[in-house]
């Protein structure tokens, strides 16, 4: 399960990429935002990175106008390791990587097409589970 969500300068990209979840068969919760009211980009980053926190999912995705605030916002949750990604390649190196479980989309920055592969490649990367990865993720959750 995909949890999804988004403020307002994301809600647009976040809609389509919720139908190409749908039409992949990819399960998702989408936490908000429900339409283009001016909200505040926090309060959906956290939602996301909760529900990943916590187990009930796998993996996230927020949105916002750059993805630069609601993924600062994401990484506020610990055990969160969110990227903001503006192309396949850094989808693909931060799961490699850095194991990432949240990936953030500027939704004024990206096509939809981009976008989408983007999202394929971060939800179909796994972790490598390198020892020298494994050890600098771990790294991460220090102060």
């Amino acid at each position: 399960m995909i949890a999804i969500g988004s403020d307002h300068g994301g809600f647009e990209l976040k809609q389509k990429i919720i139908r190409h979840l749908e039409k992949e068969g990819i399960a998702y919760e989408d936490v908000g935002c429900y339409d283009k009211s001016s909200c505040d980009y926090p309060a959906f980053g956290h939602a996301v990175a909760h529900k990943v926190a916590q187990g009930e999912c796998d993996k996230g995705i927020v949105l916002c106008t750059t993805g630069i605030g609601i993924s600062i916002a994401a990484n506020k949750v610990p055990g969160i390791r969110c990227a903001l990604c503006s192309d396949t390649l850094s989808a693909k190196m931060t799961r490699l990587h850095n194991d990432a479980n949240v990936l953030a989309l500027g939704g004024g920055m990206l096509g939809e097409n981009l976008a989408f592969d983007i999202v394929d490649t971060f939800l179909s990367t796994p972790f490598s589970g390198e020892e020298k990865h494994v050890r600098r993720v771990s790294q991460l959750e220090e102060p």
